[in-house]
């Protein structure tokens, strides 16, 4: 597959070099073609779950643009000598697109998170865009035997853009199985960002956002993530590794 974009590779795992306005004109780029495209938000839990997810490793890989989502990500290029430029966050650009949508006449549809989120989420993004046309929103889940009445629902709205808040991986390999069936021109799993849009879950302060934080604040507002969490330090302890051998290769 061609790549529209640099990318980087951490610990093995594909990372695209891109900022957050290179993002934008590439996913409308993506709407603009009429062609099923998958999204990724990559981070540093994505890294090390590939490390021993081959199937998942191949849904990274096979995506058409790998988001650098994670401060940890910055941190490790720079490290490994191939810094990325700049974090590009699924919570960020998803308002960031709707804006676009609102401008361009663009409908997204919003899939997954709790009951009544993604409706409460969509109202949100309407006040904020006026004009915005929002093809649909439904909760379901990502369980395989509702794939095919949620499929039909979405073709049947039309959407150019599809969020989808399943969490990881289940939305990313959600996405993955049923890309060509949907016919979405952009499709992007986005985690907890309907959340943060309808208000039912509170985002980090931005203080700790651009100080690589959010993930302490999550940690503290809900600590039954720590298993989760021990991901980070394996993950510095990784990229420490390769570090390590890449000098060694140098001599």
């Amino acid at each position: 597959m061609n790549r529209p974009c640099q990318s980087v590779r951490i610990l093995g795992v594909r990372v695209d070099d891109v900022t957050m306005a290179e993002a934008l004109a590439l996913m409308e780029g993506m709407v603009a073609s009429g062609q099923p495209h998958q999204v990724v938000t990559v981070n540093a839990e994505f890294v090390m779950r590939a490390q021993r997810d081959e199937a998942f490793r191949v849904v990274l890989e096979e995506a058409h643009l790998a988001l650098p989502d994670g401060y940890g990500l910055l941190w490790a290029a720079r490290r490994l000598g191939r810094p990325l430029r700049e974090r590009v966050a699924g919570s960020d650009i998803v308002p960031r697109l709707a804006a676009l949508a609102a401008q361009r006449g663009y409908r997204p549809f919003l899939l997954g998170a709790g009951p009544g989120v993604a409706e409460k989420a969509a109202k949100v993004l309407v006040r904020q865009n006026p004009g915005l046309q929002i093809a649909g929103t439904y909760a379901g889940s990502p369980a395989r035997e509702e794939e095919e009445a949620i499929v039909a629902r979405i073709v049947a709205a039309q959407p150019d853009m599809l969020f989808v808040a399943y969490g990881a991986p289940a939305q990313d390999f959600w996405i993955h199985r049923n890309l060509r069936r949907l016919g979405v021109p952009l499709c992007m799993g986005v985690g907890g960002t309907l959340d943060f849009i309808a208000g039912v879950a509170p985002r980090a302060p931005l203080w700790m956002r651009e100080h690589g934080l959010e993930w302490l604040y999550r940690l503290i507002r809900q600590p039954w993530r720590w298993r989760r969490m021990l991901a980070l330090p394996r993950f510095a302890l990784a990229v420490g590794r390769e570090c390590r051998a890449l000098r060694r290769r140098s001599r």
